[in-house]
């Protein structure tokens, strides 16, 4: 008994070290349009972007957090080892992207560890096909949404402001840019924050200390918001820098229009119940931004090996938890 409370609490630390790498890892996304316009300084941008993060529980419903605890697989095949495999397989994965700069999806690490955990564990019959589903879907939706939302609003903006200075138009979307970047850290910190959320309920409702219905606590939607927020507060300067600078030239105006379509496709998906990544949606409205400038304005052998960061993710964290899931066994 007192080995297995050990081992719950030490898979409860390392799912709030994955909630603080995700803020780590992908929070630096939400600022990367407002740092690579030069609205704000980054050291403000992340402390603006950690507290958006943290009071994005305030504002949204835990359906996310739902689905990544019972929508995806079985709960009542899950166990501890299943848990902490999983965390492991995401953390690894998440590491090793930070390290090369890459902007792969803490999101996808997650949900790839707990699959690979889970096969490894019982096999393919525990799965739950649809919300497998969903969430593959939204790897190919939720850019392209970002992407053609972006565009539809740079073009809709560049129409309506065709004969307004230039300095007037940098000057209103520089302020209007605190109000984009807020939405896109409540989307974060929505979407990503219950994540974890629904991480930690599973396992807690997998020991028996929540009863016979699975729900997430108080004090575990408290816990994982603030922890994301510290993670966004400490920044992931590498990935910003991709992100911001290196697929395409912003303005605030651009910024703008990129934070907004991000923000409204991660509302959606939080909504929908969708776990989505916030690198896979900014991304995408940057390259529907450039792309109105056309397609020499966006680097697109950035933009391709971002892909492949995305591509790999699922199954190569999958397979590190299930290496995991095999050695703590």
């Amino acid at each position: 008994m007192a080995i297995s409370s050990v081992l719950i609490f030490t898979t409860i630390f390392l799912a709030l070290l994955f909630d603080f790498l995700n803020g780590f890892h992908d929070a630096a996304n939400s600022i990367a349009t407002i740092v690579s316009t030069r609205v704000l300084k980054p050291h403000w941008a992340v402390l603006w972007a950690a507290f958006f993060n943290f009071i994005a529980f305030l504002f949204f419903g835990l359906h996310v957090a739902t689905t990544i605890g019972t929508g995806l697989i079985d709960p009542h095949v899950i166990d501890t080892h299943v848990i902490l495999s999983a965390l492991l397989g995401a953390i690894v994965w998440n590491v090793f992207t930070w390290y090369y700069g890459l902007p792969s999806s803490s999101s996808h690490a997650l949900i790839g560890g707990l699959l690979g955990a889970g096969i490894a564990h019982a096999g393919l019959a525990p799965l739950e096909w649809w919300g497998i589903i969903k969430v593959f879907s939204a790897i190919i939706i939720s850019p392209m949404l970002g992407m053609v939302l972006g565009l539809l609003l740079m073009f809709l903006a560049a129409r309506l402001f065709f004969y307004t200075p230039p300095q007037k138009i940098e000057s209103w979307f520089r302020r209007l840019q605190f109000i984009s970047s807020a939405f896109i850290s409540l989307g974060h910190g929505s979407n990503d924050a219950q994540k974890t959320m629904g991480i930690i309920a599973i396992l807690l409702f997998s020991a028996g200390y929540l009863g016979d219905k699975f729900y997430v606590p108080l004090w575990v939607i408290v816990t994982c918001n603030f922890v994301i927020a510290m993670g966004t507060f400490f920044g992931g300067w590498r990935i910003v820098k991709t992100m911001g600078m290196k697929i395409t030239k912003l303005k605030p105006l651009g910024g703008f229009c990129a934070e907004t379509s991000s923000a409204i496709t991660l509302f959606l998906a939080t909504w929908l119940g969708i776990p989505v990544s916030t690198t896979h949606t900014i991304t995408g409205a940057i390259i529907g931004v450039g792309s109105l400038h056309g397609a020499s304005a966006v680097r697109w052998g950035v933009a391709r090996n971002i892909v492949w960061a995305w591509v790999l993710t699922i199954p190569a964290s999958g397979l590190v938890a299930a290496i995991m899931w095999w050695v703590l066994r």
